[in-house]
This record gives C-alpha cells, structure tokens and sequence, in this order.
C-alpha cells in the first residue's frame, strides 16, 4: 500500500499488488517524513545512476555534480551560471587528473583515457552553444536553436561522464548476497533492456497532443545494488516471458505489467519443471551501508528516516510488485513510476524502503504516462549486461 499527497491531503491509497486489499494504517505518520535528501530532489535517471556507481573517488564527484549543474542552469536559462559551471567542470577534470585516475583499475586504464579524452572534447562544443546563446537576441529563434544545441551537447557530456564512471568501478565488485539465494539469477553491474509497447487495435498513443505509433523505452537495471531483483528481470526478458504481456495497471500512479494470467490463478513465473512461483525478496540498498537488506523493509529494521541508493524519484523508475503484506512474494509483475515530485515529500518518495527499485527508464520516460490497461508488450530484449 502506498500513500499518494496531493496538497496537503491523503488523496488516494493504492496497492503495489496483484491482490488489490487497502489498509490505511501508518499513511499519515509517513506522508511526514523528514526528507533524505533535502528540499531539491533529483529526478534526473542518469543522474540517480551515477550516484549509484560503488565509487567514491571525490574528485570525480565534483565534477559530476558541475556538469549536472550545467544542466540545471540551462533549464532555467541562466546561462551564465551554467558556463561558470562548465569551466569549474573543465578546471577540475585537467587539474585533479592524476587523483581522479588513480582511483582508475589498472586493467581499465586505456579505455578510461579514451573516454577522458572524449570528455575534454566534448567541453568544447557545450561552451560554444552556450556563448553563442548568451549573444542571441532574447526570445528570439536563434536563441532557441542554440539553447537546444546546448542541450544536446550537455547531454552527450554526461553519457561520456557516466562512462568514465562506471569505469571507476573496482574489478570484480559484487554484493554480498545471503547464501539462502544461490539458486536465483543475478546480474552482474548493469544491464540494458528495450521494450516496444503498442496498443492492441493498431491505434497511436497521443502524449501530450504528439501521436506515437509505438512506445519504444530503454532501461537501466541495476546489479549493483539489486543483484537479485534485477537478475530476475533480466532472466525473464531473456526467456521472452514479457513478450505480448497485457498491460495490467494504468492509474496515473504506476503503470504495472508482468502477469502470468490475469485472469487466473498464477500470477508469476513459474519455472520448467517446477509447479510453484519463483519469487524473490524484497531487495534494499541504503546508503552509507554495505549489506543489502534482504527479506525486510527498511521500516521493519528501524530505519524508515535512511535514504536508499535507487530512489522512487524519478519519472519511469522500475520497481517489483508484491504481495502487500508478504515481503518475498515478488515474481514477475513489475512497475513504472510516474513520478511527480511535487507530488511527493523532497527526497522521500513513500516507495522507498518498502519496494524494491532496480533501475531507470533513461529514453523516452514521459511516453510511459500515454501508456494505458490492455497496451501489449511487443519485444522486450536485453541489448547490455550479463547475468552471473
């Protein structure tokens, strides 16, 4: 069950579950919930990603936090700040070089080089929209195209980053993972999985006044800090069980699919051989903590207040449904969250904790919201990562 605010009231309770069963029990005490994160959420997916890397190289993060900030700035057409961030960006990554490349692996130093390099590279373009912006006349289309063209370019500047980040990765990182698991899928770092949606009459998806043959996303999962819930996503979608899978939730809320048979019984995987259900557990990454909760809630451990390392905070986050009151009944069903952050407490989605997040959708999120019950799943396809 999750509690949704609007204003300052309750608006509605929903169940993240096949089984449909409301209790409103403890919703008002959480819809007060300090913030994990302060008043600015960040609801950026490549962002959130990044943050979520195992690295702790500082430098690398100041740099991360600039270039991010670029970002920020252009939205708000402050371009002057976002060239200042720029220069600070640039300024660091030529004069923290050997700290930044020390936290490289060795056995990653040619491929992180390349992608440094790339990186400088693409400082330049982003500043010469930027300047070029800044002599447009205000308003004026030119101003637009090189606003744009900014956009573009800032972009391209952080997919390089997250590159030269996952780079930093140690070799050979792994969560420990309780030994009573050993028989579920895991993913190995990450994993990219695309998914073609249409509607089931051949009709087009109007999102936002724009007509969409088809939905076509593209989603991170997240090994090193769901290993399990992502393995099992990433073993489902290679078995092709997504494939031609109804749609079974649209509420404004989330949009939920993975069913076996809506209609019957079984409402998960089963196996070949096997007569019963494959369910995971719930799966918790918090920060600042190297053990992942496993089969509990951060609640139940006495730590509803810690923020967790994949927040519900941005629009297209997945996360696995289960049975409300059963924490290891996830099997298959999962969830995109449209999130709304003005919806929801800063840096404290009510999701958090309590589900299991593994991932981001980072192409084409704001098309999920035309997404409605009944929607097929045409393809879904693994075109990154390995499992263990």
């Amino acid at each position: 069950m999750v509690s949704i605010l609007l204003g300052s009231s309750l608006a509605s309770l929903v169940s993240l579950s096949s089984l449909s069963s409301i209790d409103v029990a403890n919703a008002d005490a959480r819809l007060n919930a300090p913030s994990a994160a302060g008043t600015r959420v960040n609801s950026d997916a490549e962002s959130l990603l990044r943050y979520g890397l195992p690295i702790t190289n500082k430098e690398i993060r100041d740099i991360q936090g600039s270039i991010e900030s670029v970002k920020m700035n252009l939205k708000t057409r402050r371009v002057g700040f976002a060239k200042s961030d720029l220069n600070t960006a640039k300024d660091k990554l030529v004069s923290q070089k050997d700290k930044i490349f020390a936290a490289v692996p060795s056995n990653h130093l040619t491929e992180a080089k390349e992608s440094y390099n790339r990186l400088l590279e693409d400082i330049e373009p982003l500043d010469r929209a930027m300047t070029s912006e800044q002599s447009s006349g205000s308003g004026s289309l030119q101003e637009r195209e090189n606003l744009d063209t900014a956009f573009v370019a800032q972009s391209k500047l952080s997919k390089e980053l997250t590159t030269f980040e996952e780079l930093m990765v140690p070799d050979g990182y792994k969560r420990d993972i309780p030994a009573e698991y050993d028989g579920l899928p895991r993913l190995q770092g990450r994993a990219e999985v695309s998914m073609v949606l249409k509607k089931p009459d051949g009709s087009q998806y109007n999102v936002d006044g724009k007509l969409y043959d088809k939905v076509e996303l593209k989603m991170v999962i997240d090994g090193y800090n769901a290993p399990i819930t992502g393995g099992n996503f990433v073993d489902l979608v290679n078995k092709g069980f997504y494939n031609g899978k109804k749609i079974t939730r649209a509420d404004g809320f989330v949009v939920q699919t993975g069913d076996a048979d809506p209609e019957g019984t079984v409402h998960g995987y089963i196996p070949p051989g096997s007569s019963t259900e494959r369910t995971i557990p719930v799966e918790i990454a918090l920060k600042g903590e190297k053990e992942l909760l496993y089969g509990t809630t951060s609640e139940d451990e006495g730590k509803g207040y810690a923020a967790t390392v994949l927040p519900f905070q941005s629009y297209g986050a997945l996360g696995m449904a289960r049975s409300e009151y059963e924490n290891d009944s996830a099997s298959s069903q999962f969830f995109w969250l449209l999130f709304e952050s003005d919806l929801t407490p800063a840096g404290k989605n009510l999701l958090d904790g309590r589900y299991s997040c593994f991932g981001y959708t980072v192409e084409n999120a704001d098309l999920v919201k035309g997404v409605t019950e009944g929607d097929i799943i045409k393809e879904a396809k693994v075109i990154k990562g390995k499992l263990e």
